[in-house]
């Protein structure tokens, strides 16, 4: 941008200060696990991580394990996680504090799902990952615990598919 100088009327050079642009962190329908076949898969092949109040169930699908999920070839919209939010009603008999606990979950896996993001497109063999937020407290939970009990099964996830990845190579290095 340029500016006159006031006292010789020569042009000079303002400093424009450029931020960088950082993600959004919106929430898309593609990233919402919603068609039967996978919460089944799911909820039949998955594997638990606990921190209580919460619990993910998770599951790796291959891109074979998911044509084989449907008869008509994978729909266009599916990304790379895929999560739902379960608040049982025997816990939390009132539809208010289910909708509270299910936007603070939401609200905290939306802003730390990243990480999980980056270490999938490393990952060659996983198409998706499949998960369900399972909460199993009897009390609303402030944000902050939510929080923090979400990015804790995050990073174990992630930890967990890293040392797959480096078991399965080891398992193919011993077989040559």
């Amino acid at each position: 941008m340029m500016e006159m100088n006031d006292k010789s009327q020569e042009p000079v050079a303002k400093e424009v200060e450029v931020k960088a642009v950082a993600p959004r962190l919106t929430l898309r329908k593609d990233e919402k696990l919603r068609h039967k076949s996978l919460v089944g898969h799911l909820f039949d092949h998955g594997k638990n991580i606990y921190d209580y109040p919460v619990r993910l169930v998770w599951c790796a699908i291959s891109e074979e394990e998911l044509a084989a999920n449907f008869r008509a070839g994978e729909p266009d919209n599916m990304g790379p996680l895929q999560m739902l939010i379960t608040i049982p009603k025997k816990k939390r008999r009132r539809a208010v504090d289910r909708v509270l606990l299910r936007r603070r979950i939401r609200e905290a896996y939306r802003l730390n799902r990243l990480h999980l993001a980056d270490v999938i497109k490393r990952k060659g063999d996983i198409r998706m990952i499949a998960m369900a937020f399972i909460f199993l407290g009897d009390e609303n939970t402030p944000y902050a615990t939510l929080e923090k009990k979400v990015v804790n099964l995050l990073t174990r996830l992630e930890r967990k598919i890293e040392k797959e990845e480096k078991e399965e190579k080891e398992n193919k290095e011993e077989k040559e």
